[in-house]
């Protein structure tokens, strides 16, 4: 393990997650861009958190140099005593430190929420060090944000920001954009997401408190305040089956609205994770195998109209929490090899989605042979 003396570190008991950095130490890298032959460079802010460590061990798993970065040495230190990552602790309050901290980095993925709290500080920092920078939100709230502040930043920089490369968001707009493929505007958009169960994070729990923004559809092509909708039914594939939902919004939408044409967008939750989430004595997740993935099971689906034609995609896989490392990380290698417009952009819109999920075709359960060269589904759709 390499060790970077951490530019943010305060007595203990002052650690909390807006702590102030007072210490600077010269980086042992050199250059924004790494010389030939040399490994890329990748930042995980909130490496030592849940998500984190599965987007850690997912980007040494393909052959990157990884920096843990977080806001307090100690736990980055915990998390990662046994392992080749770097440690470098920064503090979001202090744009010198974040500069010092991003130095010889050249994509940071931010694993740290809640977003609203932590995202626009660190793509202030990754545009003034010319850094692509990804996250992992669910919040429509910061994902919005970004676009709107810093589209144009990122542009005149020539630097790639993708805001909600995560299972809520970055999946559901890939697996749209598939679904309406070769399409000039969808009718409607409907998304259905089933897990067997919740097992909220602490960092899921601490955005549930943080993120009280009212939720937004689209409707009539724009974005609109999600009205009160009654209880609903979806039929899932096996196993689900049949399954009681409610109307829950994620980031996918603002996603969705920026790249797509759709008249209406809806997504919806099965009911039972959500009555685990509001559970307080529902526990965290348990690893059950080796790589640290708990036994929860999801499937999503994705159905799109236009006039009489429906196409469906599913999508199935186990542990959201795990599965978002190899979704967020496919895009940093895609931005690495090089190709992607510059701007702020959802991942759907960056990449060639129907390529991008056939990579991924080994972490979930997705018949790739449906899709055309051009995205485009082959088989029959409505089921």
């Amino acid at each position: 393990m390499t060790r970077y003396r951490p530019v943010c570190r305060v007595p203990a008991t002052q650690r909390t997650d807006r702590s102030v950095s007072s210490r600077q130490e010269e980086n042992p890298l050199t250059a924004s861009n790494p010389s030939p032959g040399k490994r890329h460079v990748v930042a995980v802010f909130g490496a030592n958190g849940h998500t984190g460590r599965f987007v850690v061990a997912e980007l040494l798993r393909r052959g990157h140099r990884v920096v843990a970065m977080g806001r307090d040495f100690a736990r980055l230190s915990a998390a990662f005593e046994q392992t080749e990552v770097e440690l470098r602790a920064a503090c979001l309050e202090d744009s010198d430190a974040l500069g010092r901290a991003l130095v010889g980095v050249e994509v940071i993925v931010n694993c740290a929420g809640p977003f609203l709290d932590t995202a626009e500080a660190l793509v202030a920092a990754a545009l003034r060090a010319r850094v692509h920078y990804l996250d992992v939100s669910a919040e429509q709230a910061s994902a919005q944000a970004l676009f709107e502040r810093f589209s144009v930043a990122a542009e005149d920089a020539g630097i790639l920001v993708l805001p909600a490369v995560g299972f809520y968001g970055g999946f559901a707009d890939l697996l749209a954009t598939v679904a309406t493929a070769g399409w000039a505007e969808a009718d409607a958009v409907s998304i259905g997401i089933a897990l067997d169960a919740w097992w909220p994070t602490p960092g899921t729990r601490n955005t549930g408190r943080r993120n009280t923004v009212p939720r937004v559809v689209i409707e009539a092509g724009k974005l609109a305040p999600k009205g009160a909708a009654g209880p609903s039914e979806w039929h899932f594939p096996a196993p689900f089956g049949r399954q009681e939902m409610a109307e829950v919004p994620f980031s996918e939408m603002v996603l969705i609205h920026r790249h797509l044409r759709a008249m209406q967008v809806r997504t919806w939750l099965n009911t039972r994770p959500l009555d685990d989430l509001s559970n307080p004595s529902t526990p965290p997740p348990v690893a059950t195998d080796a790589s640290g993935r708990s036994a929860q099971r999801f499937l999503v689906e994705v159905r799109a109209r236009r006039g009489a034609e429906e196409r469906r995609v599913t999508a199935s896989g186990r542990d959201i929490y795990a599965f978002t490392a190899p979704l967020v990380v496919e895009a940093v290698e895609r931005i690495l090899a090089g190709g992607a417009h510059a701007g702020v952009r959802s991942v759907g819109e960056a990449f060639d989605a129907a390529d991008y999920l056939r990579s991924l075709a080994s972490h979930f359960d997705f018949d790739p042979s449906t899709l055309a060269a051009d995205g485009a589904i082959r088989a029959p759709a409505a089921r």
